[in-house]
């Protein structure tokens, strides 16, 4: 029997156990202790794994820096030495090596836990040593035990606008977004947590690009299990991934918020609205204004996951910009006083067709001319106006389609798909991106159209891309980098850049999204609820974006607005889906009368005017079914909601 390591930092102590590899973490008054059913290891394309403890030499020695002190753990695996996976399946789970030798240690790596000193942040760092092996991912660190069969102890995950599952909720939750990948619409924040008995953690990735988490929570508990993973970069270890811990003791959701929140300020992510507008005074004209979503054509392709067969005429729609032209006045008539218009649809092959080659705009609706006529109405109105565009959807009959500019899997593969309604599609290179961005809106404005937002889809939802074309080799972290510089091109030319969701990495440049929903919204009325949301993305970063809310009535009597209302954000007014029964799309409600749905905005957007450069300072619960909620702002503003009732007070 090993000897238990253990290092001694006063307020945190930390322990290894060398049998089994799994640290106890005594910090805050609380013992945090990995699970012993968790083993950390490597997990193959073909489902084979390879345990850190199946290694030739394992070596472990304290380590002391000017900064803090832990373990650090050396693991080697000697050639023509074909180490066992976990379930004891020999050299055929154990995946390839990927490097021959004739001796010595053919593939190693380190890790290095340790204590900071100024703060008692427990460090977690994966760092590669020599030699490769072709991984998939990397599970570790393990997962802490979290047994209690008690509601009070919960874990929140950043699933969009954010989810806590208590132990005894009764739905499983076990596949999340995205796989849970960290800068995703399944992480909109690189981090998770779990509170017990009032003692809590907060694990934050400080490497998100290549990483993710994940969630084992059966149905009705009485645990919940959860943890992180990384991902090879470009088929490679690459570089040293890191999680930082820090614990917490009378504590909360709201105060692992709130932890976040400083490391976001620390790391400069956290720039507010007031900065932004500062930079760009249209910030304040888009504060206050109802949202109208709008199309003007749609074709369907043949190939489509969405073509109608049996209802051919229902895959091409044509709108004429005159006709939303008129809307747009009608909106005015009523006595709207700010309203922002995102369009879809207006480039010539139609809605999710042939980009990035949409120009010009579409002929059959009015060409240039007409979006202009559209342009300069909204601008009369004192309105914003924004256009709807996608630079990762890379189609193939595309005018200027080039599949050596499609994203390239390290095996030399190029995905494809034909599930939007353009139809057969790979992804473009976010190498790419920039110029296409530049061309297209050169062009736009070049013919007098008055934008002052606009909307480059999908780069704030879908996760991170890495790309292995020799020409243009792109990481994940260099993918974030480029959709970055397509939103800054926007601000350069004066327009506020928006895209589809809320999330971490893009909150310098991104003033406002197309939503940031709770999980729930997503999913049809009625479908089972994977816990219970909560909003811990407003909680971090309310005072620095946009966020427009739907305003839907459910059939069951739930009220949207009401979550509009707690979140302090902004209001659709009108809202056409692209495609029906997706992204929040459902046919729930019969049409009420516009000038009802003018009154319903005005309360959502009269507060968003009062709250919307306030921070989030806390959420909490009312009553054990979680129906009544409250939020409080930093300027005083409380809004409680009872989603029951459907009441709601304003204090």
């Amino acid at each position: 029997m090993k000897e238990i390591m253990r290092v001694d930092a006063g307020a945190v102590k930390l322990e290894l156990n060398p049998e089994t590899l799994l640290f106890n973490v005594e910090a805050a008054g609380h013992v945090w202790r990995q699970d012993l059913s968790f083993c950390p290891h490597f997990l193959f394309k073909d489902g084979g794994e390879l345990a850190f403890h199946s290694a030739d030499t394992i070596r472990h020695e304290y380590k002391k820096s000017g900064v803090g002190e832990g373990i650090l753990s050396c693991y080697e695996w000697d050639a023509g030495h074909l180490p066992l996976d976990s379930g004891g399946n020999g050299a055929e789970g154990a995946g390839n090596i990927g490097c021959e030798s004739d001796g010595g240690k053919i593939f190693s790596f380190e890790t290095l836990v340790w204590i900071e000193q100024t703060t008692g942040a427990v460090h977690f760092e994966l760092i590669p040593g020599e030699g490769e092996i072709d991984f998939v991912r990397v599970y570790w660190p393990g997962y802490f035990s979290f047994e209690k069969n008690q509601r009070d102890a919960y874990t929140v995950m950043p699933v969009l606008q954010g989810l806590l599952i208590p132990n005894t909720w009764q739905n499983e939750t076990r596949k999340l977004p995205f796989d849970g990948q960290f800068c995703s619409s399944g992480a909109y924040m690189p981090w998770y947590g779990q509170v017990e008995e009032r003692y809590g953690y907060i694990a934050i990735c400080e490497t998100p690009w290549d990483g993710g988490y994940y969630v084992d929570h059966p149905a009705g508990g009485p645990y919940t299990h959860t943890g992180a993973y990384f991902l090879p970069s470009l088929g490679k270890f690459a570089y040293r991934r890191r999680l930082r811990y820090i614990f917490l003791k009378n504590c909360d959701y709201n105060d692992l918020c709130k932890v976040y929140r400083g490391y976001a300020a620390e790391n400069g992510q956290l720039v507010t609205l007031k900065e932004k507008a500062a930079r760009n005074p249209r910030v304040d004209e888009l504060i206050g204004s109802v949202v109208v979503h709008k199309g003007i054509k749609t074709h369907v392709s043949p190939d489509s996951a969405y073509y109608d067969r049996e209802h051919p005429e229902n895959n091409d729609v044509l709108i004429p910009f005159h006709a939303r032209t008129r809307e747009i006045e009608r909106y005015c008539q009523k006595g709207v006083k700010k309203l922002y218009l995102h369009l879809d649809g207006w480039g010539a092959p139609g809605y999710d067709n042939q980009h990035p080659d949409y120009l010009p705009a579409c002929p059959e609706a009015g060409g240039w001319e007409g979006l202009k006529e559209l342009s300069d109405t909204l601008r009369e109105c004192g309105y914003l106006f924004g256009l709807h565009d996608q630079y990762r959807d890379y189609y193939t009959d595309a005018a200027t389609y080039d599949r050596d500019y499609a994203l390239h899997g390290v095996d030399g593969t190029v995905f494809e798909m034909a599930r939007w309604a353009g139809g057969r599609q790979n992804y473009l290179c976010a190498t790419q991106a920039p110029y296409y961005v530049k061309r297209n809106f050169e062009e736009v404005l070049s013919h007098g159209i008055h934008l002052q937002a606009s909307y480059l889809d999908v780069f704030t939802c879908n996760e991170p891309d890495e790309c292995a074309h020799p020409r243009h080799r792109m990481t994940r972290k260099e993918c974030l980098e480029y959709r970055s510089a397509c939103f800054s091109y926007l601000w350069s030319r004066g327009i506020l850049p928006s895209s589809e969701e809320c999330t971490d990495w893009a909150m310098k440049e991104l003033v406002f999204c197309h939503y940031g929903p709770y999980d729930f919204m997503l999913q049809r009325p009625g479908s089972p609820r994977r816990g219970v949301p909560v909003p811990l993305f407003n909680l971090v970063y309310h005072d620095c974006m946009i966020l427009p809310w739907f305003m839907d009535r459910q059939p069951d009597g739930e009220d949207y607005m009401l979550y509009a209302l707690l979140n302090g954000g902004a209001a659709y007014l009108d809202r056409d889906g692209a495609y029906p029964d997706t992204d929040g799309s459902f046919d729930s409600e019969a049409d009420r009368k516009l000038s009802e749905e003018i009154e319903r905005c005005a309360v959502v957007t009269n507060l968003q005017e009062r709250v919307a450069k306030c921070e989030m300072v806390r959420h909490e619960f009312l009553d054990d079914g979680y129906d009544r909620q409250r939020t409080l702002f930093a300027d005083g503003t409380r809004v409680t909601v009872d989603l029951k009732t459907g009441e709601y007070e304003i204090g």
